[in-house]
């Protein structure tokens, strides 16, 4: 029988923010793949390597995920490691990863081929606007995915045990929305359910006047302005300001 097609989903422990100033350290991966049944799930083990980055690791990173030096000194660099797990070719549909702009500064379209990116972080913005908040952990613990084995997805911030917790949520996403649906809201700013920052923070952005929203509008977060953007033109084509009552969304 043959292999099924994959997403592949990945996270990198790294020396800091952006290379080349920094490199990867670890990288982890899980695969998620569509069943006879027609529903997505985790397929195969995963796995995660150690890499050298080529630098020290410095200790505001390492008390993040607690690699050593030591641990990385006879690892593979990255170059030589990265294109055979970033494209398991040809079973792979896409890649993706928790806040994936983030790997994706390490992960050259020439390693990937190419590859199309899900963002779990974009879509969890989308599709459970509701959680307190989006980061790996929290979805994880507000969630509370089905068949997930706790002690795999520990420790945090390790790189195997986050891509797992990530397949999780990519699952759920894929049995809810197409596999080009999350492609194309990955490819756009995060739509924010709520403003985080200043003094409306935690409001509904139908809650904002036109004043505040046009300062938003003009923010410098990517994600904040295009959010923003977004409430103008859904008011432009008549919709209503303030928070949503009961009875108008149950109609």
């Amino acid at each position: 029988m043959a292999s099924p097609s994959i997403i592949r989903v990945i996270d990198l422990e790294t020396t800091g923010q952006a290379p080349p100033l920094h490199g990867v350290c670890e990288i982890g991966w899980q695969d998620v793949a569509l069943g006879a049944d027609g529903q997505w799930a985790l397929d195969g083990e995963g796995g995660s390597i150690l890499v050298n980055p080529g630098r020290v690791i410095p200790p505001i990173t390492q008390a993040i995920h607690h690699i050593l030096d030591a641990e990385v000194a006879d690892a593979p660099l990255w170059n030589d490691c990265a294109r055979q797990i970033l494209d398991p070719y040809p079973r792979r549909l896409a890649l993706a990863a928790h806040r994936a702009d983030f790997e994706m500064k390490f992960c050259s379209p020439a390693m990937t081929r190419n590859a199309d990116w899900i963002c779990t972080w974009k879509c969890a913005l989308r599709l459970w606007p509701e959680s307190p908040s989006f980061s790996n952990q929290v979805l994880r613990y507000w969630r509370r995915p089905a068949g997930m084995v706790h002690e795999r997805g520990l420790p945090a911030h390790r790189a195997f045990p986050d891509a797992y917790v990530t397949a999780f949520h990519l699952r759920d996403m894929l049995n809810l929305a197409s596999l080009a649906q999350l492609i194309a809201w990955s490819n756009l700013p995060g739509l924010l359910p709520r403003v985080r920052n200043g003094p409306d923070r935690g409001k509904d952005w139908r809650e904002l006047d036109e004043e505040v929203l046009a300062v938003f509008a003009a923010d410098r977060d990517a994600d904040v302005r295009y959010t923003a953007e977004q409430e103008q033109a859904r008011r432009r084509a008549g919709g209503e300001i303030g928070r949503q009552s009961l009875q108008s969304a149950l109609l």
